[in-house]
């Protein structure tokens, strides 16, 4: 008789943690990690600059312009946000752990708004992926990755080997989700970051 409330308490303890795990990689098989180290293929070339047509919605306001990202050394990153008429909305220094705030726009510039676009764009131009664990599915090979507290789950096609997904997750929640439509290996031509429970959404789109 005396087993029985230890048995409940195991059993709830097993609820609890499977009803809070991340739904990310549900139904997906387990596999062997292949490396220790994924190296992110977009925005990886110094010599180009990357030029997006940009829409930006936050918080019921719509922003629409051209995003502009250039790879200036091994580790640093130039970001920055023009309409088009050339008037500038952002502007940011990036490495995988800093960022500082060149300019940004004052109907931007709240502390909300600047930590998720920090975030955001960190994990757009994040070159590194520190490898902890994998996953497939028929179609996709997925690596969950280590960022801080969180894990970025990054979603590679089989057929293809293109980076098609990131998913940026706490142990329990989806955070924010990053689609790719990829021109080829090594280029995006539609990119979509999304947030799970902020009110911001930006989509970029390459100019040829």
């Amino acid at each position: 008789m005396r087993q029985y409330p230890i048995l409940f308490l195991i059993i709830s303890s097993c609820l609890l943690f499977s009803s809070c795990a991340v739904k990310t990689v549900d139904g997906l098989a387990k596999t062997e990690k292949a490396s220790e180290h994924f190296h992110a293929p977009y925005f990886s070339d110094s010599n180009k600059d990357y030029i997006y047509k940009a829409s930006i919605a936050v918080y019921g306001r719509d922003f629409g312009g051209i995003f502009i990202a250039k790879k200036v050394n091994d580790t640093l990153y130039r970001a920055a946000f023009t309409t088009e008429f050339g008037n500038k909305l952002f502007d940011f220094e990036i490495t995988d752990d800093s960022f500082k705030v060149k300019y940004i726009l004052d109907e931007l510039n709240k502390k909300i708004v600047v930590n998720t676009l920090k975030r955001d764009f960190m994990l757009l131009l994040k070159q590194q992926h520190e490898v902890v664990a994998g996953y497939e599915d028929d179609k996709n090979s997925v690596l969950k990755c280590k960022d801080g507290k969180r894990y970025n789950y990054l979603f590679t096609d089989k057929a293809t080997g293109q980076l098609q997904k990131l998913v940026n997750a706490t142990k329990s929640k989806e955070k924010t989700i990053i689609t790719y439509t990829a021109k080829n290996d090594i280029l995006a031509q539609n990119i979509v970051i999304d947030h799970k429970n902020l009110q911001l959404r930006i989509e970029l789109n390459y100019i040829e």
